[in-house]
């Protein structure tokens, strides 16, 4: 897809501040309302915009531990990545989850209450997955950097 200066300024606007009108999104880019709101439904028809969500705040819900957790399988056949896939994407506690290249298969990143949480998780959940050769946890001690927007200006 291609994208002009326009598209741009609406998007990085819509994925800092999803409350903001169509009318207030037009005034802040210099345009109309009208051809501002056909771009908008343009990019939900396209599915540039996925969904339209509230960002919590984890800390403030008690949610202060985060890990990076790698993951790799006994046997990488497609039933042993289907069903781990499958049983990954049922735990609340792993809000993101990718398959890597190089020396591990998967990386996750898990949020939980607090390190007890996390190992409660683990025994529970993570090691009753079959086909599981071994995981390596990464606690992280400091946020520097949490963001979910997109680095828009590459795509001019």
């Amino acid at each position: 897809m291609k994208f002009d200066k326009k598209d741009v300024e609406i998007l990085k606007i819509l994925q800092t501040d999803g409350r903001m009108s169509t009318a207030e999104i037009a005034e802040k880019v210099n345009m109309s309302q009208s051809p501002c709101w056909r771009r908008i439904n343009q990019f939900e028809r396209d599915g540039v915009i996925k969904n339209k969500v509230n960002l919590l705040d984890r800390s403030k819900l008690g949610m202060d531990m985060v890990v990076f957790t790698s993951i790799n399988l006994v046997s990488t056949n497609l039933e042993s990545i289907e069903t781990f896939e499958r049983e990954i994407v049922n735990l609340p506690e792993v809000v993101e989850c990718y398959t890597m290249t190089g020396m591990i298969d998967y990386m996750l990143k898990i949020v939980t209450r607090d390190i007890q949480h996390y190992e409660q998780f683990v025994r529970s959940h993570l090691a009753l997955i079959p086909n599981i050769r071994e995981t390596h946890s990464h606690v992280s001690v400091t946020e520097i950097k949490d963001t979910s927007c997109l680095p828009l200006e590459t795509q001019l």
